[in-house]
């Protein structure tokens, strides 16, 4: 099958960033997951739940991108693209997503607490009435 010079860019662009898109996802998976040591079948477990997932990303990003053309040089060039990002990227990125999840619980503590206040405040006056 012959394939358009700019059609064969696309390709190698969309697959690069779909080896970027992985790394990003891999870098959610290390802090969603932590980095302790657990349970060896957890971990198993989990790495392989990542797996499919990122698999099943990549799959609809190719999908919507390249019409899902899944050649050698494909699975080359998402292989390079998750070295560089996780070689060159991975730490500054690491770095943000840390905060940005550190914020959202923060956010997410507030709310908790401005939200149960009152049932607070009313559960502490019942106590007191007693």
């Amino acid at each position: 099958m012959l394939i358009s010079i700019s059609h064969q860019l696309k390709l190698v662009i969309f697959s690069f960033a779909s080896g970027i898109l992985t790394g990003i996802l891999f870098d959610i998976y290390r802090i969603i997951r932590g980095f302790e040591r657990t349970n060896k079948i957890l971990t198993f477990i989990e790495d392989m739940l990542f797996w499919i997932f990122s698999s099943v990303v990549v799959f609809i990003f190719l999908l919507f991108t390249n019409y899902a053309y899944i050649g050698f040089y494909v699975y080359l060039l998402i292989a390079l693209g998750i070295y560089v990002y996780l070689r060159f990227l991975s730490k500054v990125i690491l770095s943000i997503e840390y905060k940005i999840l550190r914020g959202v619980g923060k956010l997410l503590r507030v709310s908790k607490n401005i939200l149960l206040f009152p049932v607070d405040v009313l559960l502490y006056t019942i106590k007191r009435k007693k």
